[in-house]
């Protein structure tokens, strides 16, 4: 199987501090490595008050799974952030 992914999407998340995006970049980032496999992978940055989720993938069906999987822990963590906030 070849070591490259030709298919990339870029997840940009603004937030409205940068302590917001620390807690939430933070939450995620553990899972970089965990969820790979041999179709698709994902890189988490943060810059300021912004997420970024790269995910790459050797093919458009992995990508989508990619991306939904990303969203979707992305809205975890900003759920239990902001039930964070109101404790």
């Amino acid at each position: 199987m070849p070591d490259t992914y030709d298919h990339r999407a870029v997840l940009s998340f603004p937030y409205a501090d940068e302590r917001r995006a620390r807690v939430v970049h933070d939450a995620i980032r553990v899972e970089v490595g965990g969820i790979d496999d041999d179709r698709s992978t994902a890189d988490v940055t943060r810059t300021d008050d912004t997420v970024e989720v790269v995910v790459r993938a050797r093919d458009l069906v992995a990508l989508r799974a990619g991306v939904n999987t990303w969203t979707r822990l992305v809205e975890a963590a900003e759920t239990v952030a902001a039930v964070g906030d109101s404790q």
